[in-house]
């Protein structure tokens, strides 16, 4: 049976969405919310579990709406990497509560806009691949999402500064994801994590997640480019500075 508290899906359903906007190419990090908030309800255990299946629903549709504007040499580069971090994360999860999650990837979100915004001209100007940078941050990448599919903002500390195309961004994100979502259905099974009452809920919440995508892609491809990027830099600060009060209120 699935969880029947309408409380839970008073937070769910908002969340879903959220997180498949972020999953259509749309705010960078944005979906690092969803878990955060359906702890309200549920331990984030729990809510990360539910919406595993979910995110793997998403990431169909995500993929199929990007599947031709993507960086080939990004993704060869960063998915090795974050793999590490997955592994990572199931063998130390037992370790990490939600407040130390909440702390780190609060800091890496609020850090990395900040010092967006403070280097002026030098900072917009594109980076160059760094395979060094690259796998420091998708391995933590990797590591976040295990814990609680908060993996955005360290992914975005690499890909913003690269300042690919605005699809370009967004399809090597969504499908950066989407590998590394279906690689976390094996350690969250073994961990246990897919109750009978989990999955339910799970297919519950299902009919939410292409609506999100499709929300997410469609925003994306009718905003000017200018204010897509500085959208994605104010959401990962904002998402941080919450992420930052949450872990100091406990």
């Amino acid at each position: 049976m699935p969880l029947l508290d309408p409380w839970f899906y008073a937070l769910a359903v908002p969340a879903v969405l959220i997180i498949g906007i972020s999953k259509g190419g749309f705010g960078a990090g944005l979906g690092v919310i969803a878990v955060p908030l359906m702890t309200l309800s549920v331990p984030a255990v729990q809510a990360a579990a539910i919406l595993l299946p979910v995110l793997c629903l998403m990431d169909i549709f995500g993929v199929w709406a990007y599947r031709r504007q993507w960086s080939r040499a990004e993704l060869v580069m960063l998915l090795p990497a974050a793999v590490v971090g997955i592994v990572v994360g199931a063998l130390t999860a037992g370790f990490i509560n939600d407040r130390m999650i909440k702390l780190i990837v609060g800091l890496i979100a609020v850090i990395f806009t900040l010092n967006y915004w403070l280097g002026g001209v030098k900072a917009r100007e594109p980076k160059p691949m760094s395979v060094a940078k690259g796998s420091f941050w998708s391995v933590l990448s990797g590591y976040t999402s295990f814990l609680a599919h908060a993996g955005g903002p360290p992914l975005a500390v690499y890909l913003l500064p690269r300042r690919h195309d605005a699809a370009i961004y967004a399809g090597t994100t969504v499908i950066f994801f989407a590998v590394v979502n279906y690689i976390k259905l094996v350690p969250y099974a073994w961990l246990g994590q897919f109750s009978s009452e989990n999955l339910w809920t799970a297919l519950v919440l299902a009919p939410v997640a292409p609506i999100g995508t499709y929300m997410g892609v469609w925003l994306q491809r009718r905003l000017n480019p200018r204010w897509f990027y500085r959208l994605c830099y104010g959401l990962t600060f904002v998402i941080g500075v919450q992420l930052l009060v949450d872990a100091a209120i406990g």
